[in-house]
């Protein structure tokens, strides 16, 4: 269900600077809900400073407005609040606990302090959905440390879910995955984006190609090109800089 103010997130003029270096040079996007948004472009072009910028990691001038409130002023953990998360090129989970507990600690980013002192009973149904969605029900009671580049992924992506991120940011997520894997990946992302934003990071062109709504090239900190896959090959400014390879690469 679309909700005024909570199904985009508007970015405008948003600009970093790390001692005289701009990273990021006044980017503007708008992110849909019910699309999955790739982030394209040649490493330094700004992509995964500007995804943290939108979640407090570095500092920002600008707008990035979400459910009527500009993330820049906000810090971190304000923002997940908010509806925003996150993932890193590295699945950060805890790898000594289960997959379930992985899902339930994650769960706990909304609950008051006074409720996780208390002793839970029984595991939400939100978790064991999230187990489901996620292709993990069969590997809740293993350790998480014992899956598969691709299964902690998905975890990570999960501990998103029951968090009820509205907003995923997503930096390369396929990376060093199986052929299959990357599929799976794709089919799951278009499943839970039919009512979240998703923003992929990503360098795996294929994988563009097969499962991008949208895609943005950065480059040099700015926004070169935006559209779908076919406006994006066919657009004489990103065959200029690229000289045909990501062009080729999304073909």
């Amino acid at each position: 269900m679309s909700v005024p103010g909570r199904d985009y997130l508007e970015v405008r003029g948003i600009r970093v600077e790390f001692d005289g270096f701009v990273a990021v040079d006044g980017v503007d996007l708008t992110l849909l809900q019910g699309q999955v948004h790739f982030l394209i472009g040649p490493n330094g072009a700004g992509k995964t400073t500007l995804v943290d910028a939108l979640t407090g990691l570095v500092r920002a001038t600008g707008l990035a407005s979400y459910d009527n409130q500009n993330l820049l002023d906000r810090p971190s953990h304000a923002i997940v609040r908010l509806g925003i998360g996150r993932t890193f090129q590295t699945a950060t989970v805890f790898e000594e606990l289960t997959v379930l507990q992985n899902l339930d600690i994650a769960g706990g980013v909304h609950r008051r302090a006074r409720s996780l002192l208390r002793r839970r009973r029984g595991v939400p149904e939100r978790v064991h959905e999230t187990l489901a969605t996620i292709g993990l029900t069969e590997q809740a009671d293993r350790p998480a440390g014992v899956l598969s580049h691709g299964q902690k992924q998905w975890l990570e992506i999960g501990m998103l879910l029951v968090q009820d991120a509205r907003v995923m940011l997503l930096d390369e997520p396929v990376a060093g995955m199986s052929a299959e894997e990357r599929r799976e990946t794709g089919e799951l992302l278009h499943r839970i984006g039919q009512e979240r934003t998703i923003v992929v990071i990503e360098h795996d062109m294929d994988f563009v190609r097969d499962f991008a709504d949208v895609v943005t090239v950065m480059s040099a900190g700015r926004v070169l090109a935006h559209g779908t896959v076919e406006e994006i090959r066919a657009d004489p400014e990103v065959q200029r800089v690229y000289l045909g390879h990501t062009v080729e690469g999304v073909a």
